[in-house]
């Protein structure tokens, strides 16, 4: 048949989603009645993963290499390095015999802590949730290594030491590692190995610790998806809907299979599927596909109307949709003094990675093997299970680099892995089918950081500062509808809930509301501080303004009021403001803007110098201080703020998808401006010295940027930013 109509398995697609729930979910209930099993072992029931003599994160070689293994993702943030480095300093190994390798999937072995022990990697979790694992993992493989030396020698553990992989004695025996792996495996791993003190540290903390994919990522030897050619392997390519919403209706493929080295068109829950030989066939043929939408369930608004709605909403117009408190104390209603009134508007943004959404899948039956840069494994696990009718351990996940993600390839529902499973499913036979997703398919796709508004009202007293602070924030829940999330959405308020400012202020009416819409939305590199920090730091600087009192004067005296809850503001401000020369000259027609926000447990304070270049602003300087712990890698903690500054700079300039009629208008870099190299600042990171446990690097440094650069406008042009990007299309 040319012309097709949806088979009864798609066109029943809840029902069907619902039986495969049934029976994952069924099998994972009926496991969870096992006294002692837990929800990793539910969710790695079926794989066939094994552990060595030396753990899940350690395998030594003969030759003396070290190969430390690890359970997240790669994906350009460089956490391999500082989780080696992790590791390497407690082994006492030599750095330059280290190499890294990606972990199978397998969340009970794997599970990140900070992700309900889901194996993933996000939310500036890696090497926070790893320090003290792998620390326990490296002290623990050199307690094995002394103990296997001593026996072997006749001599004291206690007299041993360990130096760059080389066991000593002061007798002058010495031994590698890799002389000592057969003796040293037949140890027991101590349960509780001792630990260096941080004063000890040889290796963490120093530029030594680099980055061990750089060469192969400058020489094409890394691997990415599309990297991936298997012998007999489809490339798929995939008509999606134009509408959020919108479904397939009927679709006529007669002129898709005309095209050279195009093999079958097949339907898929998203919508229609071409499979060719090469991408560039499988795409020549989705063009020349024709599908019929069916548009009654699809979205129809468009951003204007969407905001027109999330204001009559912030002004309690709309009585259905309800709000929901994050910080409440005092009574704002009876407190009196002069009033600021500010609201921000946000639009949707994209991800935009440099690789677009892909993925491989092989299908047989019920076996099923993805290859690809996988973020939350465990959860691609799951859902393709769900496809195949198969427990989640028993999906083998080959993890790749991947070309980015800021949020995009961590999906509760695994939007393009589930398709890729799909497609393949229905190829059958272990045949690997490559799904790819074109730029247009990437940025049309949906998954945005959300639309937000947000609406301020700030009573001041007769000193200049707040006495009561009223904030009403609309916009779309992410984690709605995602498993075991929890009634409350932060990613909603995060950045604004728990603000040193509004610790400092004695009255707070904080609300927010969650309306729904067809649009589709994610987390974001930095998830809710993107929209937060810009409506709390532009609103202080504000403020201080009116005040006629300095910006910086005015966040020391509230974080001295915040308390406790201002100190480690404080001090990330003090260290910004010292770096960046804030009080010397600058030149004619700059001016500098400060911006502080704690989020993923750092905080990072900002500088930026902005002028004005045909009236729009350009950054030249932005000087960044973080206090994010204790710094294992130095070297990436700057590159990642130097990479975050110019990703959030990049959305605040430019970024902005726009929905018309329930469809997006930008699909491409031409309509999606990015920040050009020539564009970017010179991006200076300090950071605050600290022997507390290491908190979040790869995302704290994207919100800081667009208040900064708002607030050097504000002095420039003394004018307020209301809405972003800063610069209209």
């Amino acid at each position: 048949m040319n012309a097709h109509t949806p088979k009864s398995d798609i066109t029943n697609k809840s029902s069907d989603l619902t039986r495969r729930s049934f029976v994952v979910g069924a099998a994972a209930v009926g496991t969870s009645l096992l006294v002692g099993c837990s929800q990793a072992d539910i969710l790695s029931t079926g794989s066939s993963v094994k552990v060595g003599a030396f753990g899940p994160f350690i395998k030594f070689s003969p030759d003396g290499m070290v190969t430390i293994v690890s359970k997240h993702l790669e994906m350009g943030q460089g956490n391999h390095a500082g989780l080696a480095a992790i590791v390497a300093e407690e082994l006492d190994a030599d750095w330059s015999k280290i190499v890294i390798e990606q972990a199978p999937a397998n969340a009970k072995i794997y599970g990140n802590g900070a992700l309900n022990n889901l194996q993933g990697t996000g939310g500036s979790t890696a090497i926070a949730n790893s320090w003290l694992q792998l620390r326990k993992a490296g002290a623990g493989a050199r307690a094995m290594m002394v103990d296997a030396a001593a026996k072997t020698w006749g001599v004291s553990a206690a007299e041993i030491s360990v130096a760059d992989g080389v066991v000593s004695h002061p007798s002058g025996k010495t031994a590698g590692f890799g002389e000592l792996i057969a003796a040293a495996s037949l140890i027991k791993p101590p349960a509780d190995p001792k630990l260096k003190s941080p004063a000890d540290f040889k290796l963490i903390g120093t530029d030594k610790v680099r980055r061990k994919d750089s060469k192969a990522k400058s020489d094409g030897t890394a691997r990415f998806t599309q990297d991936v050619h298997l012998p007999n392997m489809l490339v798929a390519v995939v008509a999606h809907a134009p509408r959020f919403g919108a479904k397939v209706k009927s679709y006529d493929a007669t002129a898709a299979l005309k095209i050279p080295g195009v093999d079958r068109v097949v339907q898929v829950s998203t919508g229609v599927a071409v499979l060719a030989s090469n991408t560039f066939a499988a795409k020549t043929g989705r063009d020349a596909l024709n599908v019929t939408w069916d548009f009654s369930k699809a979205e129809q608004r468009s951003s204007e109307d969407l905001l027109t709605e999330y204001k009559r909403i912030a002004s309690g117009g709309v009585a259905e949709i309800k709000p929901q408190p994050f910080e409440m104390k005092g009574d704002v209603s009876k407190v009196n003094g002069e009033t600021l009134s500010v609201t921000y508007d946000f639009p949707y943004l994209a991800h935009a990675t440099m690789e677009p959404m892909n993925c491989v899948a092989m299908v047989d039956g019920r076996s099923c093997k993805l290859i690809g840069g996988s973020q939350i494994q465990t959860l691609d696990q799951l859902n393709a299970a769900m496809v195949v009718y198969s427990l989640p351990g028993a999906v083998e996940i080959e993890t790749l680099f991947a070309g980015g993600s800021f949020g995009r390839r961590g999906n509760p529902p695994s939007d393009y892995v589930v398709e890729c499973v799909e497609i393949a499913k229905q190829v059958g036979s272990n045949r690997p089918v490559k799904l790819v997703w074109t730029r247009e398919d990437d940025m049309m796709a949906g998954r945005y950081r959300p639309m937000a508004h947000h609406a301020i009202d700030v009573k001041i007293g007769p000193d200049g500062y707040p006495l009561a602070w009223r904030h009403r924030i609309v916009t779309q829940s992410i984690m709605k509808g995602v498993p075991g999330a929890p009634a409350f959405d932060n990613t909603t308020v995060e950045g604004a809930m728990g603000s040193p400012y509004l610790k400092a202020i004695p009255n707070v009416d904080a609300q927010v509301y969650m309306p729904e819409n067809g649009v589709t939305v994610l987390w974001f590199r930095s998830v809710g501080a993107t929209h937060t920090a810009m409506a709390m730091e532009h609103t202080i600087d504000q403020l201080a303004a009116r005040a006629k009192i300095d910006p910086v004067d005015y966040r020391r005296a509230l974080y001295a009021k915040a308390g406790k809850d201002g100190e480690r503001h404080l001090a990330a401000l003090n260290l910004a403001v010292a770096k960046a020369n804030y009080a010397g000259p600058i030149e004619p027609g700059f001016a500098r803007g400060v911006a502080v926000h704690e989020s993923f447990g750092s905080v990072v304070a900002q500088i930026a110098e902005v002028s004005l270049v045909n009236g729009q602003p350009k950054v030249h300087r932005v000087v960044s201080a973080v206090d994010c712990g204790i710094a294992v890698a130095p070297n990436q903690i700057a590159a990642q703020i130097e990479g975050a500054t110019c990703y959030g700079l990049s959305a605040a300039l430019f970024g902005k998808i726009t929905i018309r009629n329930g469809a997006p208008v930008e699909t491409n870099f031409d309509g999606y401006r990015v920040l050009r190299m020539d564009e970017a600042p010179l991006v200076e990171t300090h950071i605050v010295p600290s022997g507390e446990a290491p908190s979040g690097v790869g995302e704290p440094g994207t919100p800081l940027i667009a208040p900064a650069v708002a607030n050097a406008l504000l002095v420039l042009s003394g004018k307020a930013t209301t809405a972003l990007p800063f610069v209209s299309a």
